[in-house]
């Protein structure tokens, strides 16, 4: 068998895959995100993305996206630069240098250090009209793609425009959310003996306004070490940390403790609540503290424990434990709540029951939510589900209709 007749098989078994998952997927917005990863390893690329395009303001959104560069708040009018022009003309392309095509726009690439060097870019239609489009970035190998590398990214598309056509795919383009925080090329390492170990190889990451966000990846990728990085509890060795546009790469003492005590919430999977305090006093140990909170019964009342504000956490399950953290995270009014597996000690009834009031909080105290959590389901009630691997982000989804928590089950 030649590498090129092994190559042909290797396409073919992939558009075998997508057909499965595009047909069997329980939701459309799953079977694409997986078809498109299918892609990204049949082609071995860097990169890549699916475009939809919002017709009531001719812009094309990335809804699905798998690499490095977080591209969630970005859009590009249609018609302009490489995937618009592709829309607008609904025509496939192979870009061989980026560099040289006056189409080209370097403005991601200048803001994240990604560098995108050659692309394929193939229009998603049906016979009506143009819907999207879908962009790979880059051959690992550094090679340049070919025409069985653009058959097989056509094909894609045109499973994908029949899947849509068939069960249908509403895209929901909101106002332009507010960042957070902000993450640009964040490294860190730590001394070990002899050895350095590379933890965070180059994180970049936009959080928003009143959003969910779950961070997914195996143990060892940096989850903890990001969350921690940003709750400001360790401190990266290289890269560039902004809060709400300011920058806090290299904090003094005094923002750091401010940060601490008045714009960020900590919930920990161990509770790490104080034992010879009340569930009341746990919160008041807080507010205290802080020159802006609300009063403890009403977070108490929030996460459903008004009737247990005179119990010691001995006293307490582990469900309610994990309320009273969740309410002394929210006392002081955070901009910002970290969550650190807090589910991962709980069974299904009180895990749900912990999303539902997490759930609420986002709703009702327009906080924003990061969650590490081994648990995929829990990623399908999320706004943007980020995954890592090996200290960088591997793919950013946005969940176009995120599920309830009541309804999500594992």
């Amino acid at each position: 068998m030649t590498t090129e007749n092994g190559k042909k098989i290797d396409y073919m078994q992939a558009v075998w895959h997508i057909t499965e998952s595009l047909r069997n997927a329980e939701k459309i917005e799953d079977a694409l995100s997986d078809s498109l990863e299918i892609v990204i390893d049949a082609l071995g690329c860097e990169a890549g993305t699916i475009w939809m395009l919002n017709k009531s303001d001719e812009r094309l959104y990335p809804v699905f996206n798998s690499g490095p560069t977080d591209i969630s708040g970005i859009s590009i009018a249609n018609g302009q630069g490489i995937a618009g022009s592709v829309v607008k003309e609904e025509k496939a392309i192979i870009v061989e240098d980026c560099e040289k095509d006056d189409r080209f726009s370097k403005s991601v690439d200048e803001e994240s250090g990604f560098v995108t060097r050659s692309m394929i870019c193939v229009p998603l239609k049906n016979k009506y009209e143009c819907l999207g489009c879908i962009q790979m970035i880059n051959r690992r190998d550094g090679k340049l793609y070919d025409k069985d590398d653009l058959e097989l990214c056509e094909n894609l598309a045109s499973l994908t425009a029949i899947a849509i056509d068939e069960r249908g795919l509403l895209v929901q383009v909101g106002p332009e959310k507010k960042v957070l925080v902000s993450l640009r090329d964040v490294r860190k390492d730590y001394v070990m003996g002899d050895n350095i170990i590379h933890v965070l190889q180059g994180i970049n990451l936009d959080i928003y306004e009143n959003e969910f966000l779950v961070v997914l990846g195996e143990s060892g990728c940096g989850k903890s070490t990001m969350l921690n990085i940003i709750g400001g509890m360790d401190f990266m060795t290289s890269g560039e940390l902004r809060i709400e546009g300011e920058d806090f790469s290299k904090p003094t003492d005094k923002e750091l403790t401010r940060y601490r005590r008045d714009y960020v919430g900590f919930i920990f999977q161990s509770y790490n609540l104080m034992p010879n305090l009340t569930a009341k006093e746990n919160l008041e140990f807080i507010t205290e503290i802080t020159k802006d909170s609300i009063e403890e019964e009403e977070a108490l009342n929030l996460v459903g424990l008004s009737d247990r504000k005179d119990n010691y956490p001995a006293q307490m399950s582990g469900g309610q434990q994990q309320r009273v953290s969740i309410a002394r995270a929210i006392v002081k009014k955070p901009r910002l709540i970290l969550a650190d597996e807090p589910t991962a000690a709980l069974d299904f009834t009180t895990g749900q029951e912990i999303l539902m009031v997490i759930e609420n909080i986002i709703r009702e105290k327009n906080t924003t939510v990061v969650m590490i959590t081994h648990n995929v389901e829990i990623a399908k009630m999320a706004n943007r589900v980020v995954k890592l691997k090996n200290g960088k982000v591997s793919s950013i989804k946005t969940n176009m209709h995120p599920m309830a928590a009541a309804e999500i089950v594992w």
